[in-house]
């Protein structure tokens, strides 16, 4: 799929801003060869890298030492993009307490992205076992980004988990309750929760145990509020709904993992209300729908758009109940804004 055109402004900021990180990225360097070069760097050593500042990240040791422990590092500008999650060898600098530099980073076993507005892809979080995508009845759930969710999670090949935050609203909400019926057919399991009657906390701690969890949801879901659950110690900032547009008021800047006394960890993601697909091709994106996977390959065309073709596998699967009509509606939906995203790419 062709990149999206970008205008002579978005080539001049784009290179603007790799300029200020390349230079910076050389500031960082030079801190570190004069670190060693007076001999007050230890020993290379494992580390979890847990939140990102700017040019600072701030890292674990590995095994986790009592008092939870961190240390701000710098980064040396030869070591890859680093996110939330990474597993990384750094070494503490001895002449400034509390500080260390970043020296590589290991392989990755997973990540999430997602691109930004010039459609260039993002890490989100690296080496997660789980997406947990939070849905709430207020305010009111977007199917079409739910889905967006899944699709990633299934294009990232990182299994996904529901969780339904402020239940006790769930019963005035009976066509959410047939959603999250529907999602559990399809292999979605779902977790009710509520920060209000604190129900399920135990049933989210099972699903957070021994695994890196990341949560994402549209804002205002009570992504921070279930975080604050879990960890009561724990500083969180919880925002509240707008009382105009009754949506959510963005509360997380920088993803951030935080240990679950239980066990486990999850990563709390900024709050975001799309969530751009622009970088997965078609074949991708219909193999995200995993009710689709049966009947792809089988269409009478091979090149079917799935449209008004004759012998179309999935449409004749929507009419015969096996694929529900809104999934198929969101899943056309969304590959009409890749089309969209490819055509101003040419």
């Amino acid at each position: 799929m062709a990149k999206r055109r970008l205008t002579r402004q978005q080539k001049w900021r784009i290179e603007k801003i790799q300029q200020e990180r390349a230079d910076r990225a050389r500031r960082r360097e030079a801190r570190a060869e004069a670190l060693d070069e007076t001999g007050d760097l230890g020993p290379e050593q494992k580390g979890l890298l847990i939140a990102h500042f700017g040019q600072q990240v701030e890292v674990e040791p590995v095994p986790r030492p009592a008092g939870s422990t961190t240390w701000r590092c710098f980064v040396r500008a030869n070591v890859d993009t680093l996110v939330t999650g990474d597993e990384v060898i750094w070494r503490e600098d001895h002449q400034h307490p509390g500080q260390g530099v970043v020296v590589a980073r290991a392989p990755r076993r997973s990540e999430l992205c997602r691109p930004d507005a010039y459609g260039q892809l993002k890490p989100v979080a690296a080496n997660i076992d789980q997406i947990v995508v939070v849905i709430a009845a207020e305010p009111e759930p977007f199917p079409l980004l739910i889905d967006r969710y899944l699709v990633a999670a299934e294009t990232a090949g990182i299994p996904a988990t529901l969780v339904l935050n402020k239940s006790d609203l769930l019963p005035s909400h009976p066509e959410l309750q047939r959603r999250l019926a529907f999602y559990g057919e399809l292999g979605y399991p779902t977790v009710m929760a509520s920060t209000l009657t604190q129900d399920g906390l135990e049933a989210l701690r099972s699903l957070m145990a021994d695994k890196t969890s990341v949560l994402v949801g549209q804002s205002g879901v009570g992504k921070s509020s279930l975080i604050k659950m879990l960890l009561p110690d724990e500083d969180i900032r919880i925002g509240g709904l707008s009382e105009h547009t009754r949506k959510g008021r963005h509360t997380t800047t920088s993803a951030r993992l935080f240990h679950i006394p239980s066990g486990g960890a999850l990563v709390d993601s900024p709050g975001i209300r799309d969530f751009g697909l622009w970088h997965i091709t078609e074949q991708e994106l219909e193999s995200g729908f995993v009710e689709f996977r049966p009947y792809l390959g089988h269409c009478r065309f091979r090149d079917c758009r799935h449209e008004q073709e004759p012998g179309c596998a999935l449409r004749d699967a929507v009419s015969r109940g096996d694929i529900h009509p809104d999934r198929f509606d969101n899943f056309l939906h969304i590959r009409q804004t890749l089309s969209e995203v490819d055509m101003r790419g040419n």
